[in-house]
């Protein structure tokens, strides 16, 4: 298994609604979000096959809801990476919102523009 040679960099990207992970310069993967009122609904992330197997997505999204957190907003897990990441680290249950109905058809209709 290979290992990223630098430290991997988590960056906030709100022009393209994203967080992206860099390993030496290159991006890595990124786990996507819209905002709605104090919510950050985050819906997909991925990682590129090429640094697959390296735990980055772990670290992505850990970065990312840290990130949430100092913002004081709050957390809507679309993402089935970012509700599994959730049930292990109950660290951030606190400002963890319920997927629901109403958060899933704002979600398709904010996708959709």
């Amino acid at each position: 298994m290979n290992r990223p040679s630098a430290a991997p960099a988590v960056q906030r990207v709100g022009e393209r609604h994203r967080y992206e992970i860099h390993v030496d310069g290159v991006r890595a993967g990124l786990t996507a979000y819209r905002d709605r009122d104090g919510q950050r609904v985050f819906f997909h992330t991925e990682i590129d096959d090429a640094f697959a197997g390296q735990g980055l997505a772990s670290v992505l999204v850990r970065e990312a809801l840290n990130d949430v957190r100092t913002s004081g907003r709050r957390i809507v897990p679309v993402c089935p990476y970012v509700a599994k990441f959730l049930k292990k680290h109950g660290e951030f249950a606190d400002i963890t919102d319920p997927v629901t109905p109403e958060v899933l058809q704002w979600l398709e209709t904010a996708l959709a523009r």
